[in-house]
């Protein structure tokens, strides 16, 4: 047994572990290592003696992990994501400019992604890394440059820019629309005909998430007692631009994230703009400590700033309303 429980484990038998662990397989980790498979038995062995417990029963045919197996995976899979990650971009750096940017989910599922293509064929030699997490990222973090995030106008730290202004506002996709305009769905025409629709509502806890949950708005209207023909709650904000984009009920959307499909007609404003509100949040651009004074840093920063500016000026004008 172990009699040593503060002494780090030896890492260079983990590559082999997690290969094993995901494969369950002591061949087929083999033949993606490069290894034999005595090799990589060797290695297991000598980890488990190392931890003082078994991380796989080994059967005639098959391979399992033990408890301590399995977490040690759910902790050795991260490491090594991690690790490759930060080898990439260190080998990228010697041959390549590159800018990291962390931001959350919903923000670049449906405002960064699809800008990127412009910002790639304007700077073709810039390699851009993506790290979209819910998780805050702190701005001492030295594997990213720079950050954009989601807050309250107050929480800003200082240095921040601001992208575009917080706006909520009602919206329904053209497939409910068309089904209201053949007469298979109810009128949507003001807030009182919401009674006969789906209402999808944000599952968020978060302080900032009562601007996106329909209680609140339904109170400012006068009408806190008013219950939907169902309720379908998310806790992503992407998952309730698509499923409003399917037709599966009206939801309150964040304007400046649905302003492109607002343009197309795809998502429309049933009760107009005045049905707008303006919660006290914003979206941000930060730069980290690692960003330094690069050259390729600042123009993504520069580039990002710019497309804020025109998000903005096309959420104010932008009336896509039933009529």
């Amino acid at each position: 047994m172990n009699k040593t429980p503060h002494r780090p484990l030896d890492v260079g038998a983990l590559r082999s572990f997690e290969a094993v662990a995901r494969r369950l397989s002591f061949s087929a980790a083999a033949e993606e290592l490069f290894l034999t498979q005595p090799a990589i038995s060797r290695q297991i062995k000598a980890l488990e003696a190392d931890l003082g417990a078994p991380l796989f029963l080994r059967g005639t045919r098959r391979v399992e992990l033990t408890q301590a197996g399995a977490q040690l995976q759910r902790a050795v899979l991260p490491l090594l994501q991690r690790l490759d990650g930060t080898v990439r971009q260190i080998r990228s750096a010697r041959g390549r400019r590159h800018v990291a940017i962390s931001t959350f989910a919903s923000f670049a599922s449906l405002w960064l992604l699809p800008r990127l293509a412009e910002f790639e064929r304007a700077h073709p030699d810039i390699d851009l890394r993506i790290s979209a997490t819910d998780t805050m990222v702190d701005l001492d973090d030295t594997e990213i440059d720079l950050v954009l995030r989601y807050c309250a106008h107050a929480d800003a730290p200082r240095g921040a820019t601001l992208l575009f202004d917080e706006t909520i506002t009602p919206a329904a996709g053209r497939a409910l629309l068309e089904r209201i305009e053949r007469g298979l769905a109810p009128p949507l025409t003001t807030p009182n005909d919401l009674a006969a629709h789906a209402l999808l509502d944000d599952d968020d806890p978060r302080p900032s998430g009562m601007w996106t949950q329909w209680g609140h708005w339904l109170r400012q209207r006068d009408l806190p007692h008013l219950e939907p023909q169902r309720w379908l709650h998310l806790n992503y904000t992407y998952q309730k631009v698509q499923a409003t984009l399917a037709g599966q009920g009206v939801a309150l959307l964040r304007l400046p994230l649905i302003v492109d499909a607002l343009e197309r007609g795809e998502l429309v404003e049933p009760f107009g703009v005045d049905s707008r509100v303006a919660p006290p949040f914003g979206y941000w651009l930060m730069r980290t400590a690692a960003a330094g004074a690069r050259a390729e840093v600042a123009l993504c920063a520069e580039w990002l700033a710019r497309e804020g500016v025109l998000t903005r000026d096309r959420a104010l004008r932008v009336n896509r309303s039933m009529a």
